[in-house]
């Protein structure tokens, strides 16, 4: 259960929103909205990638966030430069635990400049916001 602090701190950054699990619903349904979640399903891919231990689990981990989401004509291809992408390209075959963090950060900055600030102006957020202020206004005002 979020409550409106919580809510309302999601507006701080898009940190607060990518590390709570009601936050990064919202997000998400609003980057479906605008035709874009597959910046933040990359994103997550990657923190999930960053956590693999073994060796033959980076290699099929890193094959599947590249054809999900870097080669040409990705089901989920995200929008990163040319360089990032060949770079990416070159090193798939003997991938590091490292080799996404380029394209994480530029796609981290797309959402943080460009997507974040309108998902603040957007009815998700301001429904979400409204529902926790009526639900704390309950919890304090228990006899209206």
């Amino acid at each position: 259960r979020s409550n409106t602090g919580e809510t309302m701190a999601w507006s701080e950054s898009v940190d607060t929103v990518l590390a709570n699990k009601e936050g990064l619903a919202a997000f998400r349904t609003f980057l479906k909205s605008e035709f874009s979640e597959e910046n933040v399903e990359f994103w997550l891919a990657c923190e999930d990638f960053k956590k693999t231990k073994s060796s033959t689990k980076i290699a099929s981990k890193a094959q599947k966030i590249y054809s999900d989401f870097i080669q040409a004509d990705a089901p989920k291809e995200i929008n990163i430069d040319f360089h990032t992408k060949n770079d990416i390209s070159q090193n798939i075959s003997e991938p590091t635990l490292s080799c996404f963090d380029a394209a994480q950060s530029s796609i981290y900055s797309l959402m943080a400049k460009d997507s974040f600030p309108r998902f603040l102006r957007s009815e998700v957020y301001k429904e979400l916001v409204k529902k926790d202020q009526d639900r704390n206004q309950k919890r304090w005002l228990p006899f209206l």
